[in-house]
C-alpha cells in the first residue's frame, strides 16, 4: 500500500515516515506541504495523510484538490468541531488529534485501506467474471426520476454514442457511466475513469495522451495514456469543465481524428475508445465565460443525462442507507445494526448537499460511533453538518458583498474583509464567484 504524508512539522513528518516503512505492507512518501504532494501525487498512491495547519495550503483545501481521489485521514494538532465535520465531508475516513499512538494511526490506515479496496471493484468495473451481476448492480432504484435516468443510459449503452453526464458532486455519475460500459458491447474491455479536477493543470496532458522518455525532466521511461489505456473500451471523463482551456482543442482533434500523440512523441497512435463525460457545473455558462469550447461540447453530448439529487428521490434514502449501513458493518465486523425512526425521520428530512457520496459517510460514521445496535440521531452527527454547510453560505455572501461594495475590485474586496488578496482569490475560486 503506498502512503502519502503531508505534514510541515519536519520532525513528525520524517518520523512517522520511518515508523511505517519499517512496515513490510507500507510503502510511504513524504512531503512537507500539500503543494509539493499535489505535483507528485499519481495513480500509483493508495492513501494520504495530511495535516490541517500547513503554510501555502492547508489541509482542507488540499482535500478539496484531491476531491475524493484518494482515501484521506487528517491529522492536526488543533482539532475543532467545525473543522472535523468539513474534513469528513471532503471524504476524510478519520481525523486524529495529535500526539497519537503510531497503532492508532496504523488502524486507521487499515480501515481506510479495506474501504478503498471494495470501492476499487466497483469503480474499475473490469473483471469480465462479475460483468452478468454488475450489469443491474448498480442502483437502488424506487424513484421514477432516476428510473427515467437509467432507462436512457441502457438505451444508450448500446450504442457508441457520446454520453454527456450531469449532475451535483456525489449523486453516482461515475456508477452511471460504469453502468453504460458494462451494459455496452465494449464491456469486456477496460473502463478507465479519469478525474480533471483532481490533477493539476500540468499533468492532464501527460495523464491523457501518455509521454515519451525524455519529454520533460521527470521521464525517465515511456508511459501510456488514460486513451490507450482504454483503447476497445470506455474513457470516463469526470468534471470536463475542469480541463484547461489550452488542452481541450487537442482533446478535440483526438476524437475527431481517432489518434493521438504521446507528448515528446513523433508517431501517432491509433485508437478506438467510447467517450463519457460528465459535470457538476453549469456548462452553457462555461461557454459563455469562455471557459469551454463549444465545439469539443457538441462532440461529448450527443447523449445527455441529467442525474437527479438526493433530495429529490427521497424515495431512495432509506433503502441506501440501510445498504450503507449493513455495507459497513459487515466490513468493521460489526454486529448488525439498524437506524431508530426518529434517526429515519432525520435522514428523510436532512438537505444532503452531498448526495449519495455524503449519505454513504454518514451511515459508515455512524456504524462506528454508535454504541448499541439501534443508531440514534444524535450519532448521525446531522446537526453539525448542517451548521458546516451555513457557514460556507455565509462565507459566499460575505464575499459576493464586499465585491458588490467594491465594484468588484478583488484586492479592495479582501481588505474590506481583513484577508490577504491570496486567500480572498483562494475562496473566491473555491465558491466559483466571477468578478
Amino acid at each position: 500500500m503506498k502512503i502519502a504524508i503531508v505534514e510541515d512539522d519536519i520532525n513528525l513528518r520524517k518520523s512517522l515516515e520511518s515508523a511505517l516503512a519499517e512496515r513490510e505492507e507500507f510503502e510511504v512518501i513524504s512531503f512537507k506541504n500539500a503543494k509539493d504532494a499535489l505535483k507528485k501525487l499519481d495513480d500509483s498512491f493508495d492513501l494520504v495523510v495530511t495535516d490541517l495547519t500547513m503554510p501555502m495550503m492547508d489541509g482542507l483545501e488540499f482535500l478539496r484538490e484531491l476531491n475524493g481521489k484518494y482515501e484521506a485521514i487528517v491529522i492536526t494538532g488543533n482539532a475543532t468541531l467545525s473543522k472535523a465535520v468539513e474534513a469528513m465531508r471532503l471524504g476524510a475516513k478519520d481525523f486524529l488529534q495529535k500526539p497519537f499512538e503510531l497503532e492508532t494511526l496504523i488502524e486507521a490506515i487499515r480501515r481506510a485501506n479495506k474501504a478503498a479496496q471494495r470501492i476499487k471493484k466497483v469503480a474499475r468495473i473490469t473483471p469480465a467474471k462479475h460483468k452478468e451481476t454488475a450489469k443491474n448492480e448498480f442502483f437502488i432504484v424506487s424513484s421514477a426520476a432516476l428510473e427515467r435516468s437509467r432507462q436512457v443510459a441502457l438505451k444508450t449503452a448500446k450504442t457508441d454514442a457520446a454520453v454527456m453526464l450531469l449532475g451535483e458532486s456525489g449523486v453516482g455519475k461515475e456508477i452511471f457511466a460504469g453502468f453504460i460500459h458494462f451494459n455496452s458491447p465494449r464491456s469486456e474491455k477496460p473502463f478507465v475513469p479519469i478525474n480533471m479536477a483532481a490533477l493539476p493543470d500540468a499533468l492532464v496532458e501527460s495523464e491523457l495522451f501518455g509521454f515519451e522518455k525524455g519529454a520533460f525532466t521527470d521521464a525517465q521511461a515511456a508511459k501510456p495514456g488514460r486513451f490507450e489505456e482504454a483503447n476497445g473500451g470506455t474513457l470516463f471523463l469526470d468534471e470536463i469543465a475542469e480541463m484547461p482551456y489550452g488542452l481541450q482543442a487537442k482533446l478535440l482533434r483526438a476524437i475527431q481524428e481517432k489518434k493521438i500523440r504521446r507528448l515528446g512523441g513523433l508517431k501517432d497512435i491509433s485508437i478506438d475508445v467510447r467517450l463519457i463525460a460528465a459535470t457538476n457545473q453549469n456548462i452553457s455558462e462555461a461557454i459563455r465565460e469562455g471557459r469551454f469550447r463549444e465545439d469539443l461540447y457538441y462532440r461529448l453530448n450527443t447523449i445527455e443525462i441529467a442525474i437527479p439529487p438526493l433530495r429529490e428521490r427521497k424515495e431512495e434514502i432509506l433503502p441506501l442507507a440501510e445498504a450503507a449501513l449493513l455495507d459497513a458493518c459487515e466490513r468493521y465486523g460489526f454486529e448488525k445494526k439498524s437506524f431508530s425512526d426518529a434517526a429515519k425521520e432525520e435522514l428523510l428530512n436532512y438537505g444532503w448537499h452531498g448526495n449519495v457520496r455524503e449519505l454513504i459517510s454518514v451511515c459508515e460514521r455512524s456504524a462506528i460511533v454508535s454504541e448499541g445496535e439501534i443508531i440514534d440521531p444524535s450519532d448521525l452527527f446531522l446537526q453539525a453538518r448542517s451548521g458546516a454547510k451555513s457557514v460556507e453560505t455565509l462565507e459566499k455572501e460575505l464575499l459576493v458583498q464586499a465585491l458588490d461594495e467594491t465594484k468588484g475590485d478583488a484586492a479592495q474586496a479582501a481588505k474590506l474583509l481583513g484577508m490577504t488578496i491570496a486567500d480572498f482569490e483562494t475562496k473566491r475560486s473555491k465558491y466559483k464567484i466571477s468578478l
